[in-house]
């Protein structure tokens, strides 16, 4: 098994980890130097677990669910031939929504989601990992290489980014005004209610002397119950919160102006200044549009105030509206099904959620064609980036919070294994293919680029992955890539994906209940009991008379 490590300087790399299953190497040995700085672009078998196919409900196979909760239609990334598409180029996504998301279906409304409501990059970014701290600077870049459970044929490589984790009370001060959506779909129970008990876990137990907060709500029209209020007044802050109601028609456009109007009037330089949405999503007057809604965030980002999304309710959940806003907002977008999820992102993830350590960040990942046949990038389905837009630092990308991870898999055919057969192209006419280096022991190199909060030349880290030893099981690989694959596993069978290979809800099972590692706040066993639900409803939809896979 090997593990590939980067832990980056400013000047020089220490390098890279090698770690075999029974051997390791020091991350002093490896050469250096993979750290350039570049300019920037001029602007222009349980019986709970008896196999059926994983049908999803039939209910579910539009991308609306229900008639009002709206999901963006998700095209499964196929595998490429190495030769003709060397590079895989994508933002990074530290969302998590989707997974809260999933939870919500299989244990609230005890049915399967619709498949286009399952992101596997957000299923899998859930999950903490066991990466290394960064040395100096803000992450550190990692792979791993072993054979894929779902097809033993072909390997499953992790590339894992570490942010660097940041004690609390080191960050910068924040200026963070909340925009909450009061309007009268907000009335439900895991609506309003539940939002004002995750903002008073906020208050109580995350906001610091330092840190100030506004309250802006919206419905028939938008105002500003709270005016900037430090984080040392908390019971002047919960007032506020207490006297919300729900009530009239959603003026989303107007409530986004008037909070990029008070979070810039009251900016702090050098410090987190953000505004955090939570809102159903429903918005009916105004800006109601994605493109208007669009427009309006992509201008007010440059003022450095950023927004991040938190949503609520069922029944009419904008799912894609609210990854778009928080996608051109420069934040995150998290779903809050629950009040230990408000915790969880609010409390437990509170540098990560609201403070930046690295903007439009970048991933990119060249392949050998002398070893790989083909690759499939699993999830980032909407973060696909052109190859050329890796040295752009135009190029709007992903946030990275103090101390996130993002995690993604690709699914690699080695040279010696049959094609996928999922594609065919003609051979070129006026041109004669490149050469493959042959000679290079390296399997794949990663490249990750970043830039600071407040912009500059982007910084580059290159980790190549070589000497890899095909064929390693995955019962040897680290605990980081089999509880990945347990969870990509189960996110494929949800969406009833063609590329599911062997997959089954047992052996999802065996290996997510075989793969240890810290559960200190029992998402993983959270987690089993989920691929256990999710068997169960796949096989009550598999009797059902009619029903129809994807």
């Amino acid at each position: 098994m090997k593990l590939n490590r980067l832990l980056p300087l400013w000047g020089l790399l220490g390098g890279a980890c090698l770690l075999p299953a029974c051997q390791q190497y020091s991350t002093e040995k490896m050469e250096a130097t993979d750290v350039t700085r570049r300019a920037a672009v001029p602007p222009a078998p349980d019986a709970d677990l008896a196999e059926a196919p994983a049908t999803p409900d039939p209910r579910a196979a539009d991308s609306t669910f229900g008639n009002r909760e709206n999901y963006a239609v998700l095209h499964e990334n196929p595998f490429l031939a190495a030769a003709r598409n060397p590079l895989s180029t994508f933002a990074i996504d530290v969302d998590r929504a989707s997974y809260a998301n999933v939870r919500r279906f299989l244990t609230q409304n005890r049915q399967l989601p619709p498949p286009d409501a399952v992101r596997l990059e957000e299923l899998i970014n859930y999950f903490p990992y066991n990466y290394p701290q960064p040395r100096t600077g803000p992450a550190s870049l990692n792979a791993e290489v072993a054979a894929c459970p779902w097809n033993p044929a072909h390997q499953l490589v992790l590339v894992g980014v570490q942010g660097k984790q940041v004690a609390t009370e080191n960050l910068p001060p924040a200026n963070m005004v909340f925009l909450l959506d009061v309007s009268g779909s907000m009335n439900d129970p895991d609506k309003l209610p539940l939002l004002k008990e995750s903002l008073r876990l906020l208050v109580r137990e995350s906001l610091r002397p330092q840190d100030y907060v506004a309250l802006v709500v919206y419905a028939g029209a938008a105002g500003v119950v709270l005016p900037p209020t430090s984080g040392a007044e908390p019971e002047t802050i919960l007032r506020a919160l207490d006297g919300l109601e729900a009530g009239g028609s959603t003026a989303g456009g107007e409530g986004l102006r008037l909070a990029y109007q008070l979070a810039r009037q009251h900016q702090r330089p050098g410090g987190n200044n953000r505004i955090i949405l939570a809102t159903d999503g429903d918005f009916n007057v105004g800006e109601q549009s994605d493109a208007d809604m669009e427009r309006l965030i992509t201008k007010e980002r440059e003022s450095g105030v950023f927004l991040s999304v938190l949503g609520f309710g069922a029944g009419n959940l904008q799912d894609s509206k609210m990854e778009l806003l928080a996608d051109k907002g420069n934040g995150n977008y998290a779903y809050i099904d629950q009040l230990s999820e408000a915790r969880r992102v609010l409390v437990q993830q509170f540098g990560g959620t609201l403070f930046t350590l690295a903007k439009d960040v970048k991933v990119q990942v060249e392949f050998n064609p002398a070893l790989v046949r083909e690759y499939r990038l699993l999830g980032y389905e909407n973060r696909l980036l052109a190859a050329e837009d890796f040295n752009d630092d135009r190029k709007d990308a992903g946030e990275l919070g103090t101390g996130q991870q993002v995690t993604a898999l690709y699914e690699v055919v080695p040279v010696g294994a049959p094609a996928t057969g999922t594609s065919s192209v003609d051979a070129l006419k006026y041109q004669v293919p490149a050469r493959a280096a042959s000679a290079s022991p390296e399997l794949l190199t990663v490249k990750l680029r970043y830039q600071e909060p407040q912009g500059s030349a982007s910084q580059l880290l290159t980790l190549p992955v070589r000497g890899v030893r095909l064929g390693e099981p995955i019962a040897q690989a680290s605990e980081n890539l089999r509880w990945a694959a347990a969870v990509a596993q189960f996110g494929l069978l949800l969406r009833g994906s063609r590329y599911a290979g062997a997959a089954t809800w047992a052996s999802t099972n065996e290996l997510a209940r075989t793969t240890g590692g810290p559960d200190v706040d029992g998402g993983r066993a959270e987690f089993r009991a989920l691929v256990q639900q999710a068997a169960a409803l796949g096989r009550e939809n598999y009797q059902q008379p009619g029903s129809a896979g994807e």
